[in-house]
């Protein structure tokens, strides 16, 4: 007569299970993840004007970039990790690029101004500035994410819904964007964590230019 566990009702005789082991199993999770980016930051007066810009659109919610966010996006990494980040902190340190001077130039938006889900400001000359992307695109290509089409622009909002769709498209056509001048003179290394008041970010290292 068999004899029965009185703890889970288990047949004595039978054979111990074998636990099942999944082949597909990442082991890269006891490495820390971080979201990260390269990018140029703004001076203060290019933030508090681009951060006034809000007030004059009118008929849709947005979600409008918190003015100490507001930056020129170089690379963006994605999630890596912790050792990945010291790789790419590492290899930024060899870009070697002249200050030089940049403007705001238009509004525009992504997919399209007639279906607009971004609101951003173009720069320009667009020329140094893809010199600069591209210097870092060559440090970062085999990390990055691939397929990334570099626009030079600052994302100024995220358009959440539409009040009232018209008033929008009218109020964007009154928007004339004050061309002002700064200097790029440097670029960063940032991770972004999200918050409940949205995401923070925080310089990792910071490269300034290294020739006259």
């Amino acid at each position: 007569m068999p004899f029965y566990n009185s703890f889970c009702f288990c047949h004595f005789n039978h054979p111990p299970l074998k636990p099942k082991m999944n082949k597909y199993i990442n082991f890269n999770f006891l490495s820390i993840i971080m979201r990260t980016f390269i990018a140029v930051p703004m001076p203060p007066e290019v933030k508090d004007y681009l951060f006034d810009l809000k007030k004059y659109f009118k008929g849709a919610g947005v979600n409008w970039v918190h003015k100490k966010n507001l930056h020129l996006t170089l690379s963006f990494m994605g999630n890596i990790s912790e050792k990945q980040a010291e790789t790419i902190k590492m290899r930024l340190k060899d870009i070697e690029f002249k200050p030089f001077k940049a403007k705001l130039s238009k509004l525009g938006f992504f997919p399209s101004a007639k279906d607009p889900k971004i609101i951003w400001i173009s720069l320009e000359p667009e020329k140094e500035i893809k010199e600069l992307q591209i210097k870092v695109d060559q440090e970062v290509f085999d990390i990055s994410p691939q397929n990334q089409e570099f626009k030079s622009h600052i994302t100024i909002g995220r358009i959440k819904n539409f009040k009232k769709k018209q008033d929008f498209l009218d109020s964007i056509k009154e928007v004339k964007i004050e061309q002002l001048q700064f200097t790029i003179n440097s670029f960063q290394f940032l991770k972004s964590e999200l918050a409940t008041t949205g995401p923070k970010y925080f310089t990792i290292e910071n490269y300034e230019s290294n020739k006259n």
